[in-house]
């Protein structure tokens, strides 16, 4: 479910309105609605993906807790193991086919020819995002930084908070989560803020960033046909064709 889709522009103000007008006399009504929804949102993309985001966030919601209850060397050996995982899901699902298939460029460069396997599975959309989530959580605990929480839930909808989860940024847990686990009031003012933010987004990703894409493409495309002038103005214009509606991350002033 794409933030410019139709199908989030029917999500959002269901969620919203379920949110404030429904569940609003229960934090935990309303975190459950949160988790909820972000699951829903990321299982439309391809619900096989639910499994690795919902198994990642077991993971790490139990290195919090171990973390925490140990001193000395076993303190550090589940901080070390905690992070070893993350880096080991990055690196099979997002790195793994990539890296095989360069040493396999090398191999047959020097006649050594290889048939490697390769994973066949799609890459995880978000998965560097839920990943550091968790890896950051871990480490404030073990600096001291931020106390474990209890409540899966909780952790649950730090970690797959849905307009973070697909496209960031990463939010530290000594920021994000006191705002999830704390009582929150509805504000007309945020809410009119909050709209105001999400168009603006919505303006800068559908009508300047896809204006500005397929020029910046036909330009790298044919770089070989244009004037140097020319691709330093396709240069400093290709930023604006990766904008995202990072407003619509504003929904957490929301909540």
């Amino acid at each position: 479910m794409l933030f410019t889709s139709f199908d989030f522009l029917i999500f959002l103000p269901i969620v919203f309105l379920l949110y404030w007008f429904v569940f609003n006399r229960s934090l935990k009504f309303q975190n459950g609605l949160i988790l909820v929804s972000s699951y829903v949102f990321y299982g439309w993309w391809d619900w096989r993906f639910l499994g690795l985001l919902l198994l990642s966030t077991l993971i790490d919601y139990f290195f919090g807790l171990w973390v925490d209850k140990t001193i000395g060397r076993k303190k550090k050996l589940f901080l070390y193991l905690s992070i070893l995982n993350n880096l080991l899901v990055l690196a099979v699902f997002k790195y793994y086919n990539f890296f095989v298939q360069e040493a396999q460029h090398l191999l047959d460069h020097v006649g050594w020819h290889t048939s490697p396997y390769l994973l066949k599975v799609l890459l995880p959309i978000g998965i560097s995002f839920y990943t550091f989530h968790g890896m950051s959580y871990v480490i404030d605990i073990y600096r001291g930084n931020f106390k474990p929480v209890r409540s899966f839930v909780d952790y649950s909808v730090f970690v797959s908070f849905f307009p973070l989860l697909v496209a960031g940024p990463i939010e530290r847990a000594t920021h994000l989560l006191p705002q999830i686990q704390c009582k929150r009031v509805f504000s007309y003012e945020q809410s009119v803020q909050g709209l105001r933010l999400i168009l603006w987004g919505l303006f800068k990703k559908m009508v300047i960033a896809n204006t500005l894409s397929p020029i910046v493409d036909n330009i790298f495309t044919h770089y070989n046909t244009y004037s140097g002038s020319t691709l330093l103005l396709g240069e400093f214009t290709s930023p604006f064709r990766y904008m995202e509606t990072s407003a619509v991350i504003r929904i957490s002033h929301w909540v």
